[in-house]
C-alpha cells in the first residue's frame, strides 16, 4: 500500500510539474520548506468541483396512501439493496381494561409462528433467508410491531409474508405452551436482573396512571399466564387488529410497488378469527393519578461475581409532562436532554452527557450516589418525566432530597450555553439516529399510526431550535403542579413518606420537611 500511494504521489508530482513548469511546482509544492500558499486556495488548472443537490425535500418527503378498508401505507425511499417493511398496529398494553392483562405480551412472543402458508417459524425464517431476511416483533404499551428486513427484490415475498403472520396466525396449542414458559422465564428475569430499570418503568406507570390505560402492566402478570389462551387471543385480536388501526410502512422501497403488495395481500383478507365490526375497543383517555409503587427487596446479592454491584436501593419520582401531539413536547424533550444524566462511571467525554444537569450537580458533587438518570415517557394522551436514582440503602432519604431539589431547580433560569448545548445534542441524535433504517421505519410507522402524518428531521429540528429558556420555565412550572409518582425498590427502611416528597416538590427549595426523632 506505501509504495502504491507514494508512486501515485510521484506521477501527480511529475503531472504538475510537466504541465505548469518549476515555478508554480514550487510554490504549491512544500518541497523541503514549508510551503507559503494557504490549503484552501484552489490549485490552478483544476475544474471547480461539482456538488450534488437535491430540489428543496420533495425527495425525502414520506409518501402515505390510505387504502378503500382503511389501511395506511407509507414509505420512505433510501437509496441500497435492502429495505425495511412492516406493519404497526394500534394495540398495546393500555388497550387490556377489558381482558386480562398481558395478551400483547403473549402476542410479542407468538408473532412470526405458523401461519396458513407456514408450518412453523422455522419455514418463515428459511423463506426469509432466501431473500438475506430477518423478522422481529416488539410489543409497548401503545403499539404493537412486526417488522422484516430484507433484500429490496422480495418484496412481493415480504408482504405476503408480513399478511400472514398479523392476520392468519395459527396460535397451536403447543406454541402458546412454549409462549407461557418464555413469559414465566422472562418474569423470573426481570426480578433477578441487575439492571433494575424495566421493572422500575413498570412501577412508575403503575403509580402515576394507577389502574388506567398506559398504567396496565406491560409483561404479564404471573396469575394471567394460564388464563390466556387461543379463545381470549382471538377475542382481542377481533377489536384491534383491523384495517383502520394499521400502517403498512416501508423504507427502502419506491411507493408505488409498496402500494401494489399491499394491494395484493392485504386489502380482501379474511382473518383468522373472522369479520365482525369491533365491539370493544377500548378509547379511554390516560387518567394521571400520582401515587407511589412500593417493593421491598433484598439487593444484596443481585449480582455477585468478581466485581458485585454493591447492593443499593433504587428510587424513581415522576412528574406528568405532556403528549407527543402537544407543541410543549418538544421543550419537554430538550429538558429531558438538559438533565441527561447515567452512571457513576463513565468513560466518556462531553459528548456522553458529562456536562449534564444531573452530571454537574448530581454526580460530580455526591459521588456516594450510584446513578442519577432522566427519562421522558411521552404518549397520545400524556406523558411522564422522571429521574431514576440509585444509591447506599443508608442515603436514601439524602439522596432523594437532591433529586426533588433538581426537580425545583428545573423552574430557574436556564443558562444560556446548558440550553443550546442540550438543544445541539438533540438534534445530533435525532439526525444520527435516522441514519439507521429501521429507525426510520419506525419513525414513519408511528408518526403515520398516531397522526396520518410524519415531520421531517428538518422541521423537527426547527422546532428545537425555536425553544426558548422561557419555554423551559413554563414546561417545568406547569409539571410541578401535577402530583409526584413514586417507584421504590430494594431496603426502603430510610425511604421518606409520599407526603413529605409532595411537600418537598411543592416547597421553593425542594427539601424534606424536617424529621425530629426523640431518640436516635
Amino acid at each position: 500500500w506505501g509504495i502504491l500511494i507514494l508512486t501515485t504521489f510521484e506521477l501527480c508530482s511529475t503531472f504538475f510539474y510537466l504541465r505548469f513548469g518549476i515555478a508554480a511546482y514550487r510554490k504549491y509544492s512544500s518541497g523541503g520548506g514549508y510551503p507559503n500558499i494557504s490549503l484552501s486556495t484552489p490549485l490552478p488548472g483544476i475544474p471547480k468541483p461539482v456538488f450534488a443537490s437535491v430540489d428543496g425535500h420533495e425527495k425525502y418527503e414520506t409518501k402515505i396512501t390510505t387504502l378503500e378498508n382503511g389501511l395506511k401505507v407509507a414509505s420512505q425511499n433510501k437509496f441500497g439493496q435492502f429495505c425495511t417493511v412492516g406493519i404497526l398496529v394500534n394495540s398495546g398494553s393500555r388497550h387490556e381494561a377489558k381482558y386480562p392483562s398481558g395478551i400483547a405480551h403473549f402476542i410479542e412472543k407468538l408473532a412470526f409462528s405458523s401461519t396458513a402458508q407456514y408450518g412453523s417459524k422455522d419455514e418463515i425464517l428459511l423463506t426469509l433467508e432466501k431473500h438475506g431476511g430477518i423478522c422481529d416483533c416488539q410489543t409497548s404499551r401503545d403499539t404493537t410491531m412486526y417488522a422484516v428486513s430484507a433484500e429490496v427484490k422480495g418484496l412481493d415475498t415480504v408482504v405476503n409474508l408480513l399478511s400472514d403472520a398479523v392476520l392468519q396466525p395459527r396460535l397451536l396449542e403447543e406454541e402458546i405452551e412454549m409462549t407461557r414458559m418464555a413469559v414465566r422465564f422472562e418474569l423470573e428475569d426481570l426480578n433477578m436482573r441487575p439492571d433494575p430499570e424495566p421493572l422500575l418503568t413498570e412501577m412508575i406507570h403503575a403509580a402515576a396512571y394507577r389502574g388506567n390505560t398506559v398504567g396496565l402492566p406491560r409483561f404479564c402478570p404471573v396469575q394471567n399466564v394460564e388464563k390466556i389462551d387461543k379463545k381470549v387471543l382471538h377475542n382481542y385480536l377481533r377489536n384491534y387488529y383491523c384495517p383502520e388501526r394499521m400502517v403498512l410502512a416501508g423504507v427502502g422501497i419506491e411507493h408505488e410497488q409498496l402500494v401494489e403488495c399491499a394491494r395484493k395481500y392485504l386489502l380482501n383478507v379474511k382473518p383468522a378469527w373472522g369479520i365482525s365490526a369491533p365491539a370493544n375497543v377500548d378509547l379511554s383517555v390516560a387518567q394521571y393519578t400520582g401515587g407511589i409503587v412500593k417493593m421491598e427487596k433484598d439487593m444484596s446479592d443481585v449480582s455477585l461475581g468478581p466485581t458485585p454491584i454493591p447492593e443499593l436501593t433504587h428510587i424513581m419520582i415522576g412528574l406528568e409532562s405532556c403528549s407527543f401531539l402537544e407543541d410543549d413536547f418538544i421543550p419537554f424533550a430538550v429538558l429531558n436532554m438538559m438533565m441527561g444524566g447515567g452512571g457513576s462511571f463513565s468513560a466518556g467525554g462531553p459528548g456522553k452527557g458529562m456536562f449534564t444537569r444531573l452530571y454537574l450537580n448530581v454526580l460530580n458533587r455526591h459521588h456516594w450516589m450510584y446513578n442519577a438518570t432522566s427519562y421522558h415517557h411521552s404518549y397520545e394522551d400524556s406523558g411522564l418525566l422522571c429521574i431514576h436514582a440509585s444509591a447506599d440503602p443508608r442515603q436514601v432519604r439524602e439522596m432523594v432530597e437532591i433529586i426533588t431539589k433538581e426537580f425545583i431547580q428545573m423552574a430557574g433560569n436556564a443558562g444560556e450555553m446548558e440550553l443550546e448545548r442540550a438543544k445541539t445534542q438533540l438534534k445530533s441524535m435525532l439526525m444520527m439516529n435516522l441514519e439507521s433504517r429501521p429507525v426510520i421505519f419506525e419513525d414513519v410507522g408511528r408518526q403515520v399510526l398516531s397522526t396520518g402524518k410524519r415531520k421531517l428531521p428538518h422541521e423537527l429540528c426547527d422546532l428545537i431550535s425555536n425553544v426558548t429558556a422561557g419555554d423551559i420555565k413554563r414546561v417545568t412550572t406547569k409539571m410541578l403542579r401535577s402530583k409526584p409518582a413514586v417507584a421504590a425498590l430494594g431496603d426502603l427502611t430510610e425511604l421518606p413518606s409520599y407526603e413529605h416528597i409532595q411537600a418537598a416538590l411543592s416547597s421553593k427549595d425542594g427539601r424534606l420537611p424536617r424529621m425530629y426523632r426523640l431518640f436516635r
